[in-house]
């Protein structure tokens, strides 16, 4: 028999189906966990389900039971890995569930900036469009995506389909080298190329201590074409004070953001006051979190934890069994 401990069942919408595991198990969903609940609520337990909850190696060091650390996410950052290798804990992860999902919200982030929806929808409901005394009026500038580059930094599933999705408009999709990296695939365009000739870019990477702030305000200074910066992957990858910085000097055009830095953000989160401006969108992480979408990552959590127990582990992270 495996307790199963679902730890934040809250980040997934109500609407998700999470059906029963096919093992011997008992279940307990909690909606929400606070860290000095961690260790009552996962005592006992040989299996824990979470997403954003973080598990550090004190915690999981009380935990001999915990078999297989399920999350319900992509990103492995809230787990402390290293801890679980020592351990024996198994760790798996959900992929290739947001292939739709996050490049259609990246694009729809790019099309309302591009056109500058925001914008107009807030002159229509202050009444510009009947003082304007004609069919139409042009207070802020419309652009197209055809022939405009598109910047792309993250090469993996989500940054091919964004590419894909861009030729499909007639944009020019550029792959960027990892920053600070020599020698160039014929996939990579320069680092210091994609900064200066995009149009629009747009981040699909992980957050790792090599990628946190890989944008920042010697980056923006760099960008000769005043792009769009769009991040829909992690917060942390955008200098968030150096992007409002770079909005005010004009170094860039204009942000779509769907992650911050802490999230929920703090009141002084400069991204979030930056928010009300008519060419920063922010949404909360809310890209990968289509109903199909979750409720793909749902079925994949429930085959994942099956997979474990009987043998044959999919979407293992690391870990020993």
């Amino acid at each position: 028999m495996h307790k199963i401990v679902f730890l934040d069942r809250t980040t997934l919408a109500p609407q998700i189906v999470l059906r029963e595991p096919r093992i011997e198990h008992q279940l307990i969903e909690h909606e929400r966990t606070t860290p000095d609940q961690l260790l009552e609520r996962l005592a006992g337990a040989s299996i824990a389900i979470i997403n954003k909850v973080p598990l550090t190696a004190e915690l999981l060091e009380q935990l001999p039971d915990l078999k297989l650390i399920a999350i319900a996410a992509t990103g492995t950052d809230c787990v402390d890995k290293a801890a679980c290798q020592r351990l024996g804990i198994a760790v798996s992860n959900i992929r290739g569930y947001a292939i739709n999902t996050v490049p259609e919200h990246t694009f729809a982030l790019i099309l309302a900036l591009r056109r500058n929806l925001i914008a107009y929808r807030d002159d229509v409901l202050a009444g510009e469009w009947q003082k304007s005394g004609q069919f139409c009026f042009f207070t802020h500038a419309i652009h197209d995506l055809a022939g405009a580059r598109l910047g792309i930094i993250g090469e993996g599933v989500l940054g091919q389909r964004v590419a894909e999705l861009g030729k499909a408009f007639g944009m020019l999709p550029m792959f960027a080298a990892h920053k600070g990296r020599e020698g160039l695939g014929p996939l990579y365009t320069r680092w210091d190329e994609v900064l200066a000739t995009s149009d629009i870019i747009t981040v699909h990477s992980p957050l790792t201590p090599h990628t946190r702030n890989m944008l920042a305000m010697p980056e923006f200074r760099a960008m000769k074409r005043r792009p769009l910066i769009i991040n829909t992957a992690r917060g942390g990858l955008v200098d968030e004070s150096a992007l409002v910085q770079a909005l005010d000097d004009d170094l860039i055009s204009g942000a779509g953001f769907d992650v911050t830095a802490g999230e929920p953000p703090a009141d002084d989160n400069p991204l979030l006051r930056a928010a009300g401006r008519p060419n920063v969108i922010l949404t909360p992480h809310v890209a990968w979190a289509s109903d199909e979408a979750q409720q793909s990552l749902a079925d994949q959590l429930m085959d994942n934890i099956e997979n474990f127990v009987n043998g044959a582990p999919s979407n293992l992270v690391q870990g020993a069994y």
